[in-house]
């Protein structure tokens, strides 16, 4: 089976240039060239661009563009069915008796490109209108030779393997999620139960990086490129099914990304909210800024601004005393580099240099790039907003998915690192698992290390141990 190249040789042009790649005439209408770059084109047009024939097969950097855009404007499993449809028609397209040679002409192309899909967009095949096509054209194909019966094997067998590991990161999370408490119910159920630190699990900032990188990486290798173009779905004007896209927004392993990002903020804070004594709290806090540093040295962004965020929130920022212990100019300079200004451009280039060495890198190591997350979404998000999914004749604005798959084709290649740091399993137990404060149980830890200074917070004070802590 040939395989496919890596995903970071794929965009390094401005898009498909058609004079670079064997090509389609586009007189069957509907694709509009410029410069010989395609901008647009009729949804037929571009679902006939997408399957081989015996003289023909599409771009790869094509065949991503348009599989994780497509979505916009119809299921998967449509296309799908397109597919099979005009990959069959073109097996028969030649006169009786030379049957049998076109298909071995064609076969390589059309495994090719059922390849590429289950590779790239696995989840697809979660449908089983989409397996069941797969099975049917895999099984036209493969009847006709062993050879391409042991590839058809090969291709739905690696993609099983895809979808049971899926099933079982499920599985974890789940688990995770359904034990997940408040560490205040806790507390005051079995205090016992929490008397360890993260210092006392791991006091060795550089190590605590290492292992917030393997949940970092692991997390961001379950997200399938389709989930950022499925977060953003909106009803296409040319589509009259009112329940058809409903049902396309699947992005669970982009919202647990998210929720962890949010979980490590706010484990941070408590961390640094729990210790009674203010050099404890200061101690704690000199801890993190150590981890957060380690964190942009690996490369890992995401963490680093989680790490931020927990100790830029109210209940942490407020503890004056606690900070006044702290030597901050390590914390200036990280937050310099996170600075949202000139919309994040310390960070843009700081990203920009770990990618570069990403591309020259001789180890694992070398290679981790680790965005901050929720940029990378803001920025798809303005891409999609900023510019229209149709022409006003109806054509598909090509040229905004170029764009859309270059961001995307970044991401496919940095979650693609294996972590090449040890696992400490009891570290990253501690990490997923411990019990966190919320929001008010934060404010309440934060007023009761040290007091509140004006009676705004005395009153906040007031309430929050009436209803936390049935006192008054």
């Amino acid at each position: 089976m040939p395989q496919t190249p890596p995903f970071a040789a794929m965009f390094d042009s401005s898009g498909y240039n058609r004079n670079l790649y064997q090509s389609k005439e586009d007189s069957c209408g509907g694709l509009y060239y410029h410069d010989n770059n395609l901008l647009s084109g009729s949804l037929e047009a571009l679902i006939q661009h997408l399957v081989p024939n015996v003289d023909y097969y599409p771009d790869r950097t094509y065949i991503f563009t348009f599989l994780l855009s497509s979505r916009l404007f119809m299921h998967p499993y449509e296309l799908m069915a397109k597919v099979c449809h005009l990959c069959v028609e073109h097996q028969r397209l030649s006169e009786p008796g030379a049957e049998k040679n076109r298909i071995r002409k064609i076969a390589p192309k059309i495994l090719q490109l059922l390849t590429e899909w289950t590779e790239t967009f696995p989840y697809d095949f979660r449908d089983e209108r989409m397996m069941k096509n797969l099975k049917e054209l895999a099984q036209r194909i493969a009847s006709g030779d062993e050879m391409y019966r042991k590839n058809v094997q090969q291709i739905i067998q690696s993609l099983i393997r895809k979808l049971a590991s899926l099933s079982q990161y499920e599985e974890v999370l789940a688990k995770i999620n359904a034990t997940s408490t408040d560490r205040l119910t806790v507390l005051k159920t079995k205090p016992q139960s929490i008397q360890r630190d993260i210092i006392t699990v791991c006091n060795d900032p550089y190590m605590l990086a290492q292992q917030l990188t393997h949940i970092e990486l692991e997390r961001l290798n379950y997200i399938g490129p389709e989930e950022f173009v499925q977060a953003f779905v909106q009803k296409d004007p040319l589509d009259n099914d009112k329940s058809c896209y409903a049902d396309r927004k699947k992005t669970r392993n982009l919202e647990a990304y998210v929720e962890w990002f949010n979980r490590l903020s706010y484990l941070v804070a408590t961390e640094i909210c729990m210790p009674v004594k203010k050099k404890h709290r200061a101690r704690m806090i000199e801890y993190f800024i150590d981890v957060a540093r380690e964190c942009f040295n690996i490369g890992n962004f995401n963490s680093l601004m989680a790490i931020i965020s927990g100790m830029n929130m109210s209940p942490v920022s407020r503890l004056k005393k606690s900070w006044a212990k702290v030597k901050t100019a390590k914390f200036d300079i990280l937050e310099h580099q996170m600075d949202p200004s000139s919309n994040f451009y310390n960070y843009r280039t700081a990203l920009r240099g770990a990618a570069q060495r990403s591309l020259t890198a001789h180890s694992n190591r070398e290679k981790i790039v680790i965005p901050f997350f929720s940029l990378l979404i803001k920025d798809i998000y303005f891409l999609n907003e900023g510019c229209a999914n149709r022409l006003p004749n109806g054509h598909v604005n090509f040229e905004k998915f170029w764009e859309l798959a270059k961001q995307v084709s970044e991401f496919m290649t940095w979650k693609q690192v294996e972590c090449p740091f040890e696992r400490d399993r009891k570290i990253l137990q501690y990490l997923l698992t411990v019990p966190v404060f919320s929001e008010d149980a934060l404010y309440l830890a934060s007023y009761e290390s040290e007091g509140p200074e004006h009676h705004i917070e005395k009153d906040r004070w007031k309430t929050l141990r009436s209803t936390l802590l049935g006192r008054v």
